[in-house]
């Protein structure tokens, strides 16, 4: 069997693919090329792609040989997942390899914000001994607050939690003894108080028709002035011009981005221009420890489905 693999994956899991005895074809770019894309999938039972690679209705019509899709990573907004069920394509994913490293990520944003050493550092280095400007603040007894409250939330929250913090979570598909949230420490709550009572509000929610926008104007002027947004999750979920205003008038005290709706973003996106946004390059999954545990997942995963036999990792 063909195994086209269209994204970055790591040698650890190119190799378990190399070493099955299937014909594996590796070309990280060809995704950014359509027409070779269509090409490579017509020949392939199996295609390995990331998040940038548009895998829509009009790609899986050409997988005349259609086996599986192994998507490197746990989004699943760049597959069109009723098409891929309607053509019996089965479509696995990297469930959960990535969230310890999303989880400190959101650890990471949240001292970004409460202890700027980065910056205090700047100013010394610049002739400066400013020790009142930089003592910052502690995160114990600050709350943290979930929208959405998975694997990566319940992650997240343990961490927190070791550090002092209240964790309130808001996800409708839970319930008050559903193990994330009795075994986390979470309190689970509705969105609105969420919004309102957290100092920090970290999203990780999938991108869907009903949480596109989720975070827009109204849901941003429920949060307090000194409250920092974060998210992991996908930048269609936050309303990007709504946070821009907020920001620049100061609404809310700042924002770490680590998705855009688009990506990379307009030079001239005006989140862009704000000292109190800042913005990584979708990288909260992205540890070398992360890419290892969701390439070598992915691999030993989609040669089970190879085999005919089910993934625990398939979604459809």
């Amino acid at each position: 069997m063909k195994i086209v693999i269209v994204e970055h994956i790591t040698d650890s899991g190119l190799r378990i693919l190399q070493d099955s005895g299937h014909e594996v074809q590796y070309d990280p770019e060809l995704w950014a090329d359509r027409e070779r894309l269509e090409e490579a999938a017509a020949s392939a039972q199996a295609l390995i792609v990331r998040n940038q690679a548009r895998v829509d209705a009009s790609l899986l019509a050409e997988m005349e040989k259609r086996t599986v899709i192994g998507r490197l990573g746990v989004g699943l907004d760049n597959i069109d997942l009723d098409e891929a069920k309607r053509r019996g394509i089965a479509v696995i994913r990297a469930k959960n390899a990535n969230a310890s490293s999303v989880a400190e990520y959101v650890l990471a944003a949240i001292f970004t914000f409460t202890r700027p050493l980065l910056a205090a550092s700047d100013d010394v280095k610049a002739g400066n001994w400013d020790r009142k400007r930089f003592g910052g603040h502690e995160v114990a007894g600050k709350t943290l607050g979930l929208i959405g409250v998975g694997e990566i939330g319940h992650r997240t929250a343990v961490r927190a939690k070791a550090l002092g913090m209240k964790v309130v979570g808001s996800d409708p598909q839970l319930s008050a003894y559903d193990f994330a949230a009795a075994e986390s420490g979470i309190r689970l709550a509705a969105m609105e108080e969420v919004l309102q009572n957290s100092d920090f509000i970290s999203l990780h929610v999938p991108l869907l028709p009903e949480t596109k926008g989720l975070i827009h104007q109204a849901a941003i002027e429920q949060m307090q002035p000194h409250a920092v947004l974060i998210n992991t999750s996908r930048g269609g979920v936050v309303d990007e011009q709504a946070l821009y205003e907020a920001l620049l008038h100061k609404r809310i005290a700042g924002a770490m981005l680590d998705v855009l709706s688009a990506e990379p973003p307009d030079p001239n996106h005006p989140l862009l221009s704000l000292k109190n946004c800042i913005i990584t390059p979708h990288v909260a999954g992205l540890t070398e420890e992360a890419n290892h545990r969701t390439s070598t997942l992915v691999a030993s995963e989609l040669l089970k489905e190879l085999q005919g036999v089910r993934s625990l990792c398939r979604v459809v």
